[in-house]
């Protein structure tokens, strides 16, 4: 295969950069964000200081936030994983839980995510005495209230969990099977998450065995530091449908001198069978997973057709959101509102939810919301240069 030119970065017809405003009003989709790295500084300080944790390296929300992205900065891995004890520590209670859900379901609805889901790790949360099941429903119940704050306010969303085990523990197969049980109440899937190296996903066959039994779906953080086996394991052995991150599938992909590709077994096998990538752009340069922007792979994947999509992963701790995300992909690659478009229905395409509701988001409201952004950019331009971007290339 040869990359030509067809395949650049600013080949299609709405190319070219996006501002922050038309990024933002775009419909969105979200498929990995994590709970636990997502709350606002603002509700970490109050939730600390009712909950009297007293570990916070600073009580001012500005400074807070300022913090974790440093942190998150700094090339220190034990630094990057403290953030998550200081969140983690405060998400011991049911009000808790309810608050920083609703809180994101809010957030994302502002940031003009239409669809989400979000993913959490039970066994993080059961320190102040709280079951698994109790978990499970507070932050559901927290979802559906953010829902309802976010129409309140004229907004529309939509989210779903994602129970997530840790890979160096061994309770995979327990929170498999409450996947299973809450299927029909709003959790949409199951993921293992955790360092990579050491943890194999096929430590937890059992879990995906039980899933892929029960017809369930299944995202794997895999293919973000330990590279190829990690894919391998996660598709082959444990059926993986999407890979969390999955941007070391670059491993099996051949950029020759003149522009020609070559993909091995694995990449095809992933980009054939359509198994979504969860690319988290702002996260894989924090982790080591890419250098820049401009070296980051997701360009070189979309224009080899990946199913690949756009995610924040930690939004507090990475200082992020999806309007952040994209507008970095705009100014590095030119992406217009074709190429943001696009990503937003592969994130749609690849959902956890049932496929005549998946294509009922795409048609009735992403596609629509960039064909009214399409026509507002076209009115705002000068009369002869909207009619020369209005006829067809």
């Amino acid at each position: 295969m040869h990359l030509s030119d067809k395949l650049s970065p600013s080949s299609t017809g709405a190319s070219g950069t996006l501002d922050r405003e038309q990024i933002r009003q775009a419909p969105k989709v979200l498929l990995h964000d994590h709970l636990d790295g997502g709350l606002r500084p603002s509700t970490l300080v109050e939730l600390a200081r009712a909950g009297g944790y007293d570990g916070l390296p600073t009580t001012d929300p500005a400074q807070l936030g300022a913090w974790f992205r440093d942190a998150a900065d700094s090339g220190s891995l034990e630094r990057y994983l403290e953030t998550f004890t200081h969140t983690c520590a405060v998400m011991q209670t049911r009000e808790a839980l309810h608050r920083v859900a609703a809180e994101a379901a809010e957030d994302l609805a502002a940031d003009g995510v239409v669809y989400a889901e979000i993913r959490y790790a039970l066994e993080q949360h059961l320190e102040g005495g709280l079951g698994l099941e109790e978990v499970i429903e507070a932050v559901n119940d927290g979802f559906r209230e953010g829902e309802r704050r976010a129409a309140a306010d004229g907004r529309t969303i939509r989210v779903g969990t994602l129970l997530t085990a840790m890979r160096h523990a061994d309770r995979s197969r327990e929170i498999a099977e409450l996947a299973v049980a809450y299927r029909d109440s709003g959790v949409v899937g199951f993921d293992i998450a955790g360092a990579e190296a050491g943890n194999p996903p096929e430590r937890h066959v059992d879990a995906f065995d039980h899933l892929r039994a029960a017809s369930s779906h299944i995202t794997i953080h895999a293919g973000e530091v330990v590279g190829l086996p990690s894919i391998q394991e996660a598709v082959q052995r444990c059926g993986a449908h999407r890979l969390g991150h999955g941007v070391r599938i670059t491993d099996d992909i051949a950029v020759a001198a003149d522009g020609s590709v070559t993909l091995g077994r694995l990449a095809s096998y992933v980009r054939d069978h359509r198994i979504a990538l969860e690319v988290c752009p702002t996260s894989n340069l924090q982790t080591g997973a890419a250098s820049s922007y401009a070296e980051h792979p997701i360009d070189l994947l979309r224009r080899l057709k990946f199913r690949v999509c756009v995610n924040t992963d930690n939004r507090l701790v990475s200082g992020t959101t999806m309007t952040q995300e994209f507008q970095h992909l705009a100014d590095t690659f030119g992406y217009g509102l074709d190429e943001m478009e696009w990503f937003t229905v592969n994130a749609m395409k690849s959902a956890f939810i049932p496929f005549d509701e998946r294509l009922a988001l795409i048609h009735q409201t992403i596609r629509p919301g960039y064909a009214q952004l399409r026509t507002e950019s076209l009115s705002r331009l000068p009369a002869a240069w909207a009619a020369t971007a209005a006829v067809p290339a």
